[in-house]
């Protein structure tokens, strides 16, 4: 009786959440061919593409289909780059680039804007560089990370480490900024990645960070695997400052992404995916948040199982086996091999979700299982948007903080008191 009366008002919680900001735009489905013009060239692909596009709708999803299956046999090719060559530390005072019109929002935001005009805000240090995946918006390409260094004293006597954190999908610029700075109380490290398409990144045209998931296939596809690489060019760039050990965390779709980075880069060895699902496809389609996408998606006469195959080369659901190859249960390989390189993984997910639903994160967990992946789970009594709420984001907090710590910790152990030689910051400090 109490279950079902809990149930019933968190339901009506998470959809008062969901339903507050009134600036989602629902968009005509584009297949946007045009976002995968390289890798449709380099695979051999691009003439029998055009050809099948050419030919309508129904060629159009039929040559959408093949590219995704071409992905998909070749997605070290997908998500592969080359090292960006200009990393930079650029010092600027920090802003909250909201994606939402309601009046707290707007007078937060007022706020830190007079504090920074009156020099009354500290000036912070960003990550900048050119993404790998170039797009038409050079707002977009230029990659933010916020940088919190730990203190070299915390670091003392132990690998140096560092996590890249990405928080959900139209995340403010200070949303968990609050874990990297914990992070830094252990001593770890942290990269704070603005989502291709979010706060800094977001062209001027919009309100929201639509771009990174629209009715737009092809630019979805290729904002996923700008958000990969910028992930993995990240890791480069700390490696370059002297570290050694790296983890990944990410939140709803920033979890989505930092699953796979970490499938196709062994050296994210603390994975805390804070929310999950198994397909991009069902969660746009059956995910509260994101109705507005499928409304655009239902006008073209698709389904929920044609959409799934539209986004498959990018959902995690196809890189259980690639990500399970470091997992710690993966008896075919060397015990050594399985020390330096297993991965340490945290699955949250929430009871009462209505953005990822239940059924697809429970999916995630049977298929882990069947995959050998060994992980800790844990189950938040809330849903999607009420985890950012008193009590549940203190819970979710915990949960993430304390995996963080001991997998860091235990990752220390294997690789005590190293002599390290610290390299020296890459390119110049810029202030603005």
């Amino acid at each position: 009786m109490f279950r079902d009366l809990y149930a019933q008002w968190m339901y009506r919680w998470e959809t008062r959440l969901t339903m507050r900001d009134e600036n989602r735009v629902v968009r005509p489905l584009e297949w946007g061919f045009e976002w995968l013009t390289p890798f449709l060239e380099q695979a051999g692909i691009a003439e029998r593409v055009e050809r099948l596009a050419a030919t309508g709708q129904d060629g159009g999803e039929r040559a959408m289909v093949e590219i995704n299956q071409a992905i998909l046999a070749d997605s070290d090719r997908f998500f592969g780059y080359d090292t960006p060559t200009d990393f930079r530390l650029e010092e600027r005072y920090p802003q909250l680039f909201p994606t939402n019109v309601r009046p707290e929002t707007l007078k937060r935001d007022a706020e830190l804007e007079q504090r920074a005009r009156e020099g009354k805000l500290q000036r912070t240090q960003f990550l900048r560089f050119t993404s790998p995946e170039r797009t038409p918006y050079a707002e977009n390409d230029l990659v933010n990370a916020r940088w919190y260094p730990a203190d070299p004293a915390k670091q003392a006597g132990k690998p140096k480490q560092a996590m890249v954190v990405m928080p959900q999908w139209n995340a403010d610029a200070f949303s968990h900024n609050v874990l990297c700075a914990l992070f830094n109380r252990f001593g770890i490290s942290a990269l704070r990645l603005s989502k291709p398409y979010h706060d800094i990144r977001r062209p001027s045209e919009l309100e929201r960070s639509d771009y990174a998931v629209s009715a737009n296939i092809g630019r979805t596809l290729s904002a996923t695997r700008q958000a990969v690489v910028d992930v993995r060019c990240c890791v480069d760039w700390l490696e370059s400052q002297g570290y050694e050990q790296f983890g990944v965390l990410g939140t709803s779709l920033g979890s989505c992404y930092g699953f796979l980075a970490s499938a196709h880069d062994k050296r994210l060895r603390v994975n805390a995916f804070n929310h999950a699902s198994a397909a991009v496809g069902d969660v746009v389609w059956a995910g509260q948040s994101t109705r507005h996408i499928r409304a655009g998606l239902e006008e073209a006469g698709l389904t929920q199982e044609r959409v799934r195959a539209l986004w498959a080369g990018v959902s995690p659901m196809h890189y259980y086996k690639k990500f399970a190859q470091h997992s710690l249960l993966n008896a075919s390989q060397q015990a050594q091999e399985r020390a330096d390189f297993a991965k340490k993984v945290l699955l949250i997910y929430s009871q009462y979700d209505l953005t990822f639903p239940l059924e697809y994160s429970l999916k995630v967990v049977q298929s882990f299982h069947e995959h050998g992946i060994e992980f800790e789970r844990r189950v938040l009594p809330c849903g999607h948007y009420t985890t950012g709420e008193t009590p549940f984001q203190y819970i979710d907090g915990w949960y993430l903080g304390s995996f963080v710590y001991r997998a860091f910790r235990d990752l220390a152990r294997e690789k005590p008191n190293p002599d390290v030689e610290v390299a020296q910051p890459v390119g110049e400090l810029v202030s603005r």
